[in-house]
């Protein structure tokens, strides 16, 4: 992610504490284990390391949010905002130009700490939720963008006020059911109860993140598919046949699977302007 001098610079300024200090810069020497080899790099914190958020956040604080409200947002003509996770994040401008003067003066600010965007997943996006036939401005390149986990989209609410709605993103949603299908293969001839545990764990820690007013739809849609994999993988425990879905069904009542729920209520807000 970035120049060891620049973080250690960085780690200077926020962490004191001499024996904290060795053990990150133990953690940005260790190198990643894959298989049977050990792969060093001699820049950036380790893929996956469990560091690496903390110097995230650490190093984007200095490179990012404190030059946003320093430099960028005295100079822009509306109102503006950044929101940022570890190294996630997202600036809103109400003003079309002044989001196209800082997306060409961003790529500078990061190759200046020796940073690159990302160059699938940085877009300028036309957020607004009126715009002239439907159409995104021809400067953009979306008109919807994916962040943490959630697709945001604008919609209407029960009383017609457009609101910003959270859609668990599709590439999110086909990873955790790719992680219930290659358990289901490789554990169904465990035992039932043992399965049922581990499915009930896997759907409410998914519940307890993409379960968000606006998002139960796609919750739903998890938990049912969830069902019809389960299914499909006890129905290859024997060559017998599986009994269909009747059997299934006693299976199920014995041995349930939680329900779909949203665990995050809120009252969505209305926006008052356009936003590009």
């Amino acid at each position: 992610m970035d120049h060891p001098r620049s973080q250690l610079s960085f780690n200077d300024q926020r962490v004191r504490d001499g024996v904290i200090r060795r053990l990150i810069d133990k953690w940005l020497t260790a190198g990643v284990l894959e298989g049977e080899q050990l792969h060093r790099s001699a820049d950036g914190t380790p893929q996956g390391g469990v560091i690496s958020p903390l110097l995230a956040n650490l190093f984007l604080h200095h490179g990012l949010d404190e030059w946003f409200v320093r430099d960028v947002v005295p100079r822009m003509t509306r109102r503006v905002a950044l929101v940022r996770y570890a190294d996630d994040a997202v600036l809103v401008f109400e003003d079309l130009r002044d989001a196209c003067r800082v997306a060409a003066v961003l790529p500078k600010r990061f190759a200046k700490y020796g940073l690159l965007l990302h160059p699938a997943k940085t877009r300028l996006v036309d957020f607004r939720f009126q715009r002239p036939h439907g159409e995104r401005h021809p400067a953009t390149h979306a008109t919807t963008f994916d962040f943490l986990g959630f697709t945001h989209v604008w919609g209407q609410s029960r009383r017609g006020k457009h609101v910003v709605y959270q859609r668990t993103a599709k590439e999110r949603y086909r990873r955790s059911l790719r992680r219930v299908y290659e358990y289901c293969r490789a554990a169904r001839h465990r035992p039932l109860s043992e399965q049922q545990a581990r499915l009930t764990r896997m759907m409410n820690g998914h519940f307890a993140y993409y379960g968000i007013t606006g998002n139960g739809k796609r919750v739903r849609w998890y938990a049912n598919q969830v069902d019809r994999i389960w299914y499909r993988w006890l129905a290859r425990r024997s060559r017998s046949g599986s009994g269909g879905w009747r059997r299934y069904a006693a299976v199920r009542s014995r041995y349930p699977l939680p329900p779909p729920r949203i665990v995050h209520s809120y009252v969505a807000v209305a926006a008052s302007e356009p936003v590009a």
